[in-house]
């Protein structure tokens, strides 16, 4: 198990990796498409093959991401890599507030009851 984890977090690492060279304006500019489209699939909640179909929905994302990341970061300059690796080591070495993300979840959960309320309101009138 632990060596999932460890592939886990290498993979996030080379998300910020991907997102932080697609921001470098030193990127080319076939790189930084390939890099922005890569980092905002990896990102996203929104998924090619959504995850609730059997062994597909996790597959896309086994696949995809990986190899769009290996892809992304043979295509950049030397560089642009090492600048980037260092943002992403130096970003992940931040600490993360809890308090932040849960007050982020009690928001989205507030918007959530608001407009469930609102549309069984509307429905019923």
């Amino acid at each position: 198990m632990s060596r999932l984890r460890r592939w886990a977090r290498e993979l996030k690492r080379q998300t910020l990796v991907v997102y932080f060279a697609a921001r470098d304006p030193r990127t080319p500019r076939l790189a930084r498409l390939l890099a922005f489209a890569v980092a905002a699939y990896a990102l996203s909640p929104i998924d090619l093959i959504p995850d609730f179909i059997p062994v597909l929905g996790y597959l896309d994302d086994l696949v995809i991401v990986p190899l769009g990341m290996l892809l992304v970061l043979r295509m950049l300059p030397v560089e642009v890599l090492a600048s980037a690796q260092a943002k992403a080591a130096e970003s992940a070495e931040r600490p993360t507030c809890r308090g932040v993300a849960a007050m982020v979840v009690l928001i989205w959960l507030a918007a959530a009851v608001v407009s469930g309320w609102w549309v069984w309101h509307w429905l019923r009138a």
